[in-house]
């Protein structure tokens, strides 16, 4: 899905993840605006990759839980950057949340959390 849409991540630091999505005909919804499900999409997509960076990918994965977003503004071009930081990272469960902002103007476009369950591989065997 993150090839599909164009997400990448363009920074890490410390205590935060930091992805790009351009704004093109694969995310726009009829009316001409990034469609929320697509914001969703990049949210799930950097919060999860936030998760896999936290934990022994060899012995657990990181599954999505749950996701939240509030849909505060329109974007209709450029691009969208997210920014994700933790909020609790425990044994079993990581909640993140992911701020999403127009690229040009660094106006808040969507807030979000996302839930990722950490499971032992072994379970998928």
């Amino acid at each position: 899905m993150d090839t599909i849409l164009g997400i990448e991540v363009i920074e890490i630091g410390p205590d935060y993840l930091k992805a790009k999505m351009p704004v093109s005909e694969r995310v726009r919804q009829p009316m001409g605006i990034v469609h929320g499900g697509a914001k969703c999409v990049l949210a799930e997509s950097i919060g999860s990759i936030a998760s896999w960076m936290c934990i022994d990918h060899e012995r657990f994965a990181a599954l999505g839980l749950e996701i939240n977003a509030n849909h505060l503004r329109p974007v209709r071009d450029g691009a969208i950057i997210a920014v994700c930081r933790p909020i609790h990272k425990g044994r079993t469960t990581h909640v993140w949340d992911i701020r999403l902002h127009e690229e040009a103007t660094g106006k808040l476009s969507c807030i979000s959390r996302l839930t990722v369950q950490i499971v032992e591989r072994s379970l998928f065997v």
